[in-house]
């Protein structure tokens, strides 16, 4: 039987998609090799979000190739999605799939093979070299689910695809197309076999889930994404629920306060922020404005105790002023975030914002990100210095030596990692304690 090496980029879904295409493979009795070995068949799980994603991408399908010129070296997913064009012209890439047909990557990849070692047709080919859906139509979610999370004690759990947004910035709903919601029946039934083996921790992911159930039969789009997470929330097994990333309009004071009756909802919320400026935010395409991204905020901090607030910031979009920049960080101060994930902006071709005048400079770009990036460091130790002589809840997963002794290494139910300094393993056990203190800026000490 022949080796299969696998190397995924990008997001959880991309991620949580890997892992099942790697699953099926095993299924049917393929050996796994890792990535950087010699294999007869090497498959990269692309990403496209922005032009470096695009070049990484192609740099580990032309790794593939060189380290066995006669591995079938197979392009999946994003990339193949939006770059038709290259991936037709790049040698290295022998086979190439779309997105909404992973689940199909084995049986596709056996038909290839089979068909490569047939008398050549006219065009010298027998099939086709890259296999793509128009996802701009409506087309069916694709049901795939796991056995077994990549992860020992925290499962992602993918609820729905696709986005309607069009942020100006952005070439994802050309690389997934239209949303598609998973059917519940299909997340519980996930859910309840992974709980089954152990996994206590479930974190509902997708590429746009606020809009999850928006493409439903019209008795059942009302708070669809609410009723799912309570349905989940009555699964045996289940100990933690985390959400993945919200939109701020999605933060109404309905949802929110049916959340707080949620006792297994972790109190860490990632909302979607980018600019707080509102200029910036209208020529991102973001439907809200800096006033209503602080109200669902304060939903959060009145219904939740020292919920983690979490965001992603881009740095330098197009036609950033330095007002601007300033009024965003203004915005980041007063809110108090527990983690930003700053991105200096990079033009993405085939989007709205790559075709804007006024492209900021990259040592303006570099210059604004530095400074965020130390507002970011100072507001995270803060929010975990709350958390000092107080009893927190964890859930251990893997065991560190650091410094010549042997810590238990998890997180709280808002994210904070702990380290506990025992050789016991407590990988997968929800275990309570006192914090006891700081160990540097990113991690506590459980005593």
């Amino acid at each position: 039987m022949k080796n299969v090496a696998f190397h995924n980029l990008g997001c959880k879904v991309n991620s949580y998609e890997l892992n099942i295409v790697q699953q099926n493979f095993v299924d049917k009795g393929y050996k796994i090799v890792p990535f950087d070995e010699k294999a007869d068949i090497y498959i990269v799980n692309t990403c496209t979000v922005t032009n470096i994603a695009d070049r990484k991408s192609r740099q580990m399908l032309h790794q593939a190739k060189a380290r066995n010129p006669r591995a079938l070296v197979v392009a999946l997913g994003c990339y193949v999605q939006t770059g038709e064009k290259q991936v037709e012209q790049d040698d290295c890439i022998d086979l190439a799939i779309g997105n909404n047909r992973k689940r199909d990557a084995v049986e596709i990849i056996e038909a290839f093979l089979e068909e490569m070692g047939q008398e050549p047709k006219e065009n010298g080919r027998n099939s086709e070299k890259i296999q793509v859906l128009d996802l701009s139509k409506g087309c069916d979610y694709e049901e795939m689910s796991l056995t077994e999370a990549g992860e020992h004690t925290r499962a992602y759990i993918k609820i729905q695809d696709g986005c309607n947004q069009f942020c100006s910035y952005c070439i994802i709903p050309f690389a997934r197309g239209r949303v598609r919601s998973r059917r519940p029946e299909d997340i519980y039934g996930e859910i309840e076999a992974l709980s089954k083996k152990g996994y206590k921790e479930f974190v509902l992911t997708g590429i746009h889930i606020s809009s999850y159930g928006t493409d439903f039969e019209e008795e059942q789009k009302e708070n669809a994404l609410l009723r799912l997470i309570q349905n989940i929330h009555e699964i045996g097994g289940v100990e933690r629920i985390r959400l993945g990333s919200l939109e701020p309009r999605i933060v109404t004071e309905e949802f929110v306060s049916a959340l707080s009756k949620l006792p297994k909802i972790c109190p860490h919320f990632h909302l979607s922020l980018q600019s707080g400026c509102d200029a910036t935010l209208k020529r991102m395409n973001r439907h809200y404005t800096a006033a209503e991204y602080m109200e669902g905020v304060d939903r959060l901090r009145s219904s939740f105790q020292d919920p983690a607030i979490t965001t992603d910031v881009i740095v330098g979009f197009p036609g950033e002023t330095e007002e601007e920049f300033l009024e965003t960080k203004a915005f980041l101060q007063e809110v108090g975030f527990f983690e930003m994930h700053i991105f200096p902006y990079s033009a993405r071709k085939g989007t709205v914002a790559a075709k804007m005048k006024e492209q900021v400079e990259g040592s303006i770009k570099k210059k604004r990100s530095k400074e965020l990036l130390e507002l970011d460091r100072t507001q995270s130790v803060l929010f975990r210095g709350k958390f000092i002589g107080m009893t927190e809840q964890v859930l251990f997963e893997e065991a560190k030596e650091i410094e010549g002794s042997i810590y238990q290494i998890g997180h709280t139910a808002r994210y904070v990692k702990v380290a506990k300094k025992t050789e016991e393993d407590l990988s997968g056990q929800l275990v309570s304690g006192k914090i006891s203190g700081a160990f540097g800026d990113e991690v506590l000490l459980m005593e």
